[in-house]
């Protein structure tokens, strides 16, 4: 090589490595970046979610109480609403998805409840991300999962409605929180090394964590209460129909955000949570109607909205994972049996869950439950992964039969303690005169 090519391989080296070395710098791992379609999803469900227990359960709830108890209803979901904010800011949100010391297949203290590693949002920043593919902002995920945490107690107030102390409430819902809510969420959502979630159970938008949670909660809850005064043989017939209606329409609506929001993503599985949710709540409501009417002669406003509200619920589990075959069956499902449930079941049984909190959300959360392990199998038009209807229905039972155990035991427990304390029912002379004037001092109606 001549000393002029030399110098020319140095002078085209001296080209090439700045190269070489840029490409390294391309190589190098690229930092997360925001999603803002995502972003913009999951805003949007957060707040529909959050629409759905004010105003939408409160009117829901306060039609169908007497008048002079219409405040309190309202009262209990607002003020559930500030409470549960809080406590999920301080350490809910670290019971229900910190992951500390979580290991698939390894069963420890952290596969009931997350450490406190987030207590008090900590570390969490406008730049933290999160999310199952695409990112978007952990502070929504914080939000959006605190309207789930919000609604689930607030559901329960349904079936302990007319006679429970306001004061009692808030000590109740803000013990059940912390010992159940927040320990179920964790065991079916935190991913590996959660219990629920490592025995497979499947539960898009809260089946378990929410409807059988609540449900189950608010059976035990008007069983240590007790009955109405007067209940059954005085008439306590709904005040107006027309806010309960209104309260449907708007859980009908918000519920896109709870079950279409779930996938974390403006997706296809967002996309197919809306439809078999319309389809479902439809089919539901069809089937409520036309149950009542075959049974009772006329179908009735309370009857199909109540027929709304169990389809809604009996979808939720499913609501990633079926198909528009499955969600139909699903729907019909939930609105015949809620409806037997809710009535001739109670009566039977004589227990007095004043607006139905176990009928509607106990038994269609239930029902939900064990079908989506039918019909999530693709052999039966689902989207999911099962391939063993079977197996995967026994997984169901087991996540069923887990929740309603631990919920019956520690909600009971909570309410025994809590009445030897301070005492969980009004006297007789403040649920003569109604919960409005006797624990808040006001009318619903000042005519």
């Amino acid at each position: 090589m001549t000393l002029r090519q030399f110098a020319g391989l140095g002078a085209l080296l001296s080209l090439v490595m700045p190269g070489l070395a840029m490409a390294d710098e391309v190589a190098a791992p690229v930092a997360p970046v925001l999603n803002s379609g995502d972003t913009a999803w999951m805003l949007t469900s957060t707040a529909l979610v959050l629409f759905m227990t004010i105003p939408g359960l409160a009117l829901f709830y306060g039609g169908m109480v007497r008048t002079k108890n219409i405040l309190s209803v309202m009262m209990q979901c607002f003020a559930i609403t500030g409470l549960i904010s809080i406590l999920w800011m301080i350490y809910g949100y670290s019971m229900a998805f910190d992951t500390t010391g979580m290991e698939q297949g390894v069963v420890n203290f952290n596969s009931f409840v997350g450490s406190m590693s987030k207590a008090f949002l900590s570390g969490i920043t406008p730049a933290s991300l999160t999310g199952p593919a695409a990112l978007f902002p952990e502070a929504v995920f914080v939000t959006f999962q605190m309207t789930f945490a919000i609604i689930t107690p607030a559901l329960i107030v349904g079936a302990f409605a007319e006679r429970m102390k306001f004061s009692a409430m808030l000590v109740f819902m803000g013990i059940w929180f912390t010992l159940v809510y927040a320990p179920i969420a964790h065991m079916v959502w935190s991913g590996n090394g959660g219990l629920l979630w490592d025995w497979g159970v499947l539960d898009f938008a809260g089946g378990t964590v929410v409807h059988i949670n609540a449900g189950v909660a608010g059976l035990v809850a008007c069983l240590v209460l007790g009955k109405r005064k007067g209940y059954p043989t005085t008439p306590m017939a709904p005040h107006n129909l027309g806010y309960t209606l209104i309260g449907a329409a708007m859980l009908w609506v918000g519920w896109f955000g709870f079950n279409a929001g779930s996938a974390a993503a403006a997706n296809g599985t967002a996309g197919m949570a809306m439809l078999v949710t319309q389809i479902a709540t439809a089919a539901a409501a069809l089937g409520w109607m036309f149950a009542e009417w075959l049974t009772h002669g006329k179908p009735s406003a309370l009857g199909i909205a109540s027929g709304v509200v169990a389809g809604l619920v009996a979808i939720t589990p499913a609501a990633g994972t079926v198909g528009p075959m499955g969600s139909l069956v699903i729907g019909l499902s939930a609105g015949v049996v809620c409806f037997f449930c809710a009535t001739s079941l109670k009566r039977k049984l004589g227990y007095d869950d004043s607006l139905d909190a176990f009928g509607v959300h106990g038994i269609g959360g239930i029902l939900g439950a064990i079908l989506t392990g039918v019909f999530a199998a693709p052999s039966l038009g689902g989207f999911g992964t099962v391939q063993d209807i079977g197996a995967q229905v026994w997984i169901q039972c087991k996540g069923v039969g887990f929740t309603v155990v631990y919920t019956a035991i520690v909600t009971f427990i909570i309410l025994k303690v809590l009445d030897v304390v301070m005492g969980l029912r009004v006297s007789d002379e403040e649920e003569s005169v109604g919960l409005d004037l006797a624990q808040h001092n006001e009318r619903g109606y000042n005519l």
